[in-house]
């Protein structure tokens, strides 16, 4: 039986998709918390020793090698290396206690690009007095906003909302960047959340908000494209492939973001098309119950 779960465990990391969605959405509760599935390594070996079991102990092994080959290679000291611009990414909370403080935080990381959700009434002014200085262009649609040191034109609403959301939830927008390497369409995205339960994972309203904004991704005009966002999952998670299957590829990360006391998922993204995200991290925490995820990016010409 030991030896049957260290099999199960590999099957289900190196092939997560074949997890059915039909019933509670196990499937992309798995693929959103797919790094953690390695913790039942350490359970087997145990029980396995418990039980003085060689053919559990040597099928631990092709576990250890699925999770190895995916994500071993992120636990090794990463290089920036070569970069264009250097985005962040924070959802910044709507209880923020410290709007002044949180952008003086991001600040200091020094990006050129930075973008906001859950901005309120209330909070929009302090984080405009606080970037100002730094960031001389800036767009904001309902809660969420964009601060550049590149100049921003065309900017628009970008329609996200699932049906059964009343007016006055507007939560994405579009904008065109001028930079030394041309023009980049940026977006900024906040999709709607989801809940983990016993009935499982309830994503509908996430996935059909992903829906559209995979379909503005796709009528986009300009070639070199950057997301930013608080997508409320990973980019493994299939309920996001209308939005990652217009995307460059996105390679896979440990900068957990999500919740600030303990992280255990992404759900803020830096996602590009005709550029490439050579580095993400996360920064120190802010008021919010997000880390902030910084991205380095290479524009291609």
């Amino acid at each position: 039986m030991l030896a049957g779960l260290a099999v199960l465990t590999a099957g289900l990391l190196a092939f997560p998709s074949a997890v059915p969605n039909a019933v509670g959405r196990v499937g992309s509760l798995l693929e959103t918390f797919l790094p953690w599935l390695g913790l039942a390594v350490p359970l087997l070996f145990v029980l396995a020793l418990l039980r003085r079991s060689a053919t559990a102990l040597v099928a631990l092994l092709l576990p250890v090698a699925v999770w190895g080959s995916l994500f071993g290679g992120l636990l090794l000291p990463a290089d920036r290396g070569a970069h264009d611009i250097t985005a962040v990414q924070h959802n910044v909370s709507d209880v923020n206690a410290d709007p002044a403080g949180t952008a003086r935080a991001l600040i200091e990381a020094e990006p050129e690009l930075v973008a906001l959700e859950e901005l309120t009434p209330s909070a929009l002014p302090l984080y405009e007095r606080a970037l100002a200085a730094t960031y001389p262009y800036r767009a904001v649609e309902g809660t969420v906003g964009l601060w550049s040191k590149y100049p921003l034109s065309d900017v628009r609403p970008l329609d996200i909302k699932p049906k059964g959301i009343g007016e006055g939830w507007q939560r994405g927008m579009r904008a065109r960047m001028g930079t030394k390497q041309g023009d980049v369409a940026v977006y900024v995205a906040h999709l709607p959340s989801v809940r983990v339960g016993w009935s499982g994972f309830t994503s509908g309203r996430r996935d059909e908000s992903a829906g559209l904004l995979g379909a503005a991704l796709a009528a986009e005009r300009l070639d070199r494209v950057i997301l930013l966002g608080d997508l409320n999952s990973t980019a493994d998670d299939r309920g996001l492939d209308p939005v990652t299957s217009r995307m460059d590829p996105v390679g896979r990360d440990f900068a957990f973001s999500w919740p600030t006391a303990f992280p255990v998922s992404r759900i803020d993204h830096v996602m590009t098309r005709a550029a490439t995200v050579t580095h993400v991290r996360t920064l120190p925490a802010t008021g919010s119950d997000h880390l902030p995820i910084a991205a380095d990016i290479r524009l291609q010409p």
